[in-house]
């Protein structure tokens, strides 16, 4: 079981803020770039992922329509023809452009509501380099379990949320028992202060497989 020193990391930001947020409205995802197997793939990665947190999906969100939107894409200037999507990620311009001068293959946009918690998650993966050498089922879990909490920045910068198991890439234990912990009801939606990490460690022995 972690202690509250090595769950802080996975929340604590590159600039030293902690900084939590699990969904508080059912996700609802829409899934743009892909074709009919990998869409059900996905979908297939993000319930599974939804169900480990105890937490809900709808067939459509009241005030958004869709809050999990993801963007499959070839080039990152793909992004810019998108009607709209300015209006859901502020600064695409400089953002794109940033994207592909640093090389990235995948970006995630989170939104947030008044108190915190996730209100939408815009997810961007460009399909190119290692990223397409992967199979699909890996690139579906590898994204939902990086869009079902507000991770900080540097969490998985040097290891993967994922593992592998007789050649088939896992959620690794340590961030499934993390993931089922967070969405224990008695802790908050949203929090900033360290202290939480403590709680969340004392959950973590409940949360254990």
């Amino acid at each position: 079981m972690m202690t509250a020193d090595e769950v802080a990391p996975f929340f604590t930001r590159a600039n030293g803020d902690y900084v939590f947020a699990r969904w508080e409205r059912p996700i609802v995802p829409v899934v743009f770039g892909v074709d009919d197997a990998t869409l059900a793939t996905l979908k297939g990665a993000i319930e599974t992922m939804v169900r480990l947190a105890g937490h809900r999906m709808a067939e459509t969100d009241a005030e958004q329509g869709a809050n999990l939107i993801v963007f499959f894409l070839r080039d990152w200037d793909e992004l810019l023809t998108v009607p709209d999507l300015d209006r859901l990620v502020e600064g695409l311009g400089p953002l794109v452009a940033q994207l592909a001068a640093e090389g990235a293959n995948q970006y995630r946009h989170f939104r947030l509501e008044e108190n915190g918690a996730i209100r939408a998650c815009i997810a961007f993966l460009k399909v190119e380099g290692d990223l397409a050498e992967l199979p699909a089922e890996t690139v579906a879990l590898g994204l939902a379990a990086q869009m079902i909490l507000l991770w900080s920045d540097t969490a998985f910068r040097n290891a993967s949320p994922l593992a592998l198991a007789d050649g088939t890439a896992i959620l690794r234990p340590d961030v499934a028992n993390l993931i089922r912990a967070a969405y224990d009801p008695v802790l908050p939606v949203a929090a900033h202060d360290p202290s939480h990490a403590l709680r969340l460690a004392a959950r973590l022995g409940r949360a254990l497989f």
